[in-house]
């Protein structure tokens, strides 16, 4: 069939429990910020754009991630 070698919907890149140092890259219409691991986005609560933060992965689904800040 016509299917690209490249499929992201297989597995996200990400697993629950991940840390990452992200930059907010946007916010979405409910106002939480975006940020993309591996070009794989994830929304980020109570962060704005061009906040640079340290997040823990909390829900991965087909094509999103959900985090939350992790304060040190």
């Amino acid at each position: 069939m016509g299917y690209s070698r490249e499929r992201r919907d297989v597995s996200a890149p990400l697993n629950v429990g991940d840390t990452y140092d992200v930059k907010i890259d946007d916010v979405g219409r409910e106002g939480d910020g975006i940020a993309r691991v591996e070009g794989f986005v994830v929304f980020v609560p109570n962060t704005k754009k061009g906040d640079n933060v340290k997040i823990q992965i909390t829900k991965v689904s087909r094509r999103v991630g959900f985090a939350e800040v992790v304060t040190e």
